[in-house]
């Protein structure tokens, strides 16, 4: 019983052992990015693909105004008018078009135009070929977007791979400095050997910290796609170690460019001068319109003297000097002029589309020998280190396989991160 009352003491120093075990605990490790990952973050904010897709929706709102023209057009008017007595008969009005020395109006307007010129349904035409327009142009820029952050993403797991092989090669090096250094105090080697391991650390120790700044400049470029806070490092899913796809044996079919955004941007515009043709030569046939009113128009303002009035406009064109003619003309040869732009771009998109195919399986057959490199300068490492440590080979002999070694895992994820970023050229000229 005399232990109760310390029990609640007791349990608040174990509450805050907890408490505080807790708080010094280190924090679970953040969930590396995938590529996936890192276009999505991009496609999240505000970039020239977001503003295409704006773009996209502005156009869209200007069909909706189009298909507006083809209904009735209503408002309501009312107005008060007053003119001075005429002189010689101040119960009428000094001004003739006038009806009363007061007027009241107040009408409900319904005005329909006749489309017997055809530029409502031209105007329409316009409308949907700029909407295709715009909806190519997004679709080129959501796909221009995520391959420059594909781009990046490879960049900078190469750039990393690269300052870890570097930095793996310089404690090599310095390793066999220091083994030289040591041969050398103790008389067993020669002070040209000193030299040329201590010069091989220096070379080394440069390019990793080049290679070093090379990562952090890749990290803030990939980065910026999404945030600001472009200093930190991104935790990044390392896929260059993991097994590489392997190359499609047919390839996509023929012509697969075909599917390329861009030829539908081509033919969007080729539509839009077209329309905009129509809408041109539209000034040459007649115009019909209709009007019908209901309300009051009167000296009083009497519902009474209310009613309604229909009427229609016949207007045709006589002779304007050429004009529409010439205008409609222009917009004619500027679809002739993109036409011949989209047969210049079919062959620059055919010739990319071979050049991937050739790229991604040259790529494809690189990584294999680079993959043999880094294998063979590892074993003639380890070879010429024991030779020159049981006193057959020379130092240089070591320096050399030193360097052979550095660039050849160089070599393995550059080739890597080729074929990758050559697959990802091969989806945007296939237009997958």
């Amino acid at each position: 019983m005399s232990d109760l009352p310390y029990f609640p003491a007791r349990l608040a120093l174990f509450t805050a052992g907890c408490l505080m075990s807790f708080a010094q605990s280190p924090a679970a490790p953040s969930t590396p990015l995938t590529l996936a990952d890192c276009i999505h973050k991009a496609l999240a904010v505000p970039s020239a693909a977001s503003v295409a897709r704006k773009e996209r929706d502005i156009a869209s709102l200007e069909v909706r105004q189009a298909r507006a023209g083809f209904l009735p057009q209503s408002e309501i008017t009312s107005s008060y008018m007053y003119n001075s007595p005429s002189r010689l008969d101040r119960s009428t009005m000094s001004f003739v078009a006038m009806n009363g020395v007061r007027e009241f109006t107040a009408l409900v307007n319904v005005i329909q135009e006749i489309d017997t010129s055809g530029r409502l349904r031209a105007d329409l035409a316009r409308a949907r070929a700029t909407q295709d327009a715009a909806s190519a142009s997004a679709a080129v820029a959501e796909r221009d977007l995520r391959k420059a952050v594909s781009d990046a993403y490879y960049r900078t797991l190469l750039a990393r791979h690269i300052e870890a092989a570097l930095k793996t090669s310089l404690a090599e090096s310095e390793a066999f400095e220091q083994r030289v250094n040591l041969l050398w105090k103790g008389g067993e080697a020669a002070r040209a050997d000193v030299v040329k391991a201590s010069a091989q650390a220096a070379f080394l120790r440069q390019a990793a910290d080049t290679a070093q700044l090379a990562a952090r400049l890749a990290n803030q470029e990939l980065a910026s796609f999404w945030t600001e806070d472009v200093a930190t490092p991104l935790p990044l899913a390392d896929v260059l170690d993991d097994p590489l796809p392997v190359p499609e044996n047919g390839g996509p079919p023929d012509a697969a460019y075909m599917r390329r955004p861009e030829f539908q941007l081509y033919d969007a515009q080729v539509h839009g001068f077209q329309a905009e043709s129509r809408i041109a030569k539209s000034n040459l046939y007649p115009k019909l319109s209709g009007l019908f009113q209901f309300g009051v128009d009167s000296v009083s303002p009497a519902w009474q003297d209310r009613g309604y009035l229909a009427g229609g406009t016949l207007t045709i064109p006589v002779f304007d000097w050429f004009r529409s003619l010439s205008l409609a003309r222009q917009f004619q040869v500027r679809a002739a002029q993109v036409k011949d732009s989209r047969s210049q771009a079919q062959r620059a998109f055919s010739a990319e589309y071979e050049a991937a195919l050739l790229r991604v399986k040259q790529m494809y057959g690189q990584v294999e020998m680079t993959r043999n490199q880094v294998t063979l300068s590892e074993e003639d490492l380890k070879l010429s280190r024991v030779r020159y440590e049981g006193g057959e080979g020379a130092a240089l002999d070591v320096v050399t396989a030193q360097n052979q070694l550095a660039q050849g895992r160089t070599n393995y994820y550059s080739a890597i991160a080729a074929y990758l970023t050559a697959r990802l050229e091969l989806e945007v000229a296939a237009g997958r």
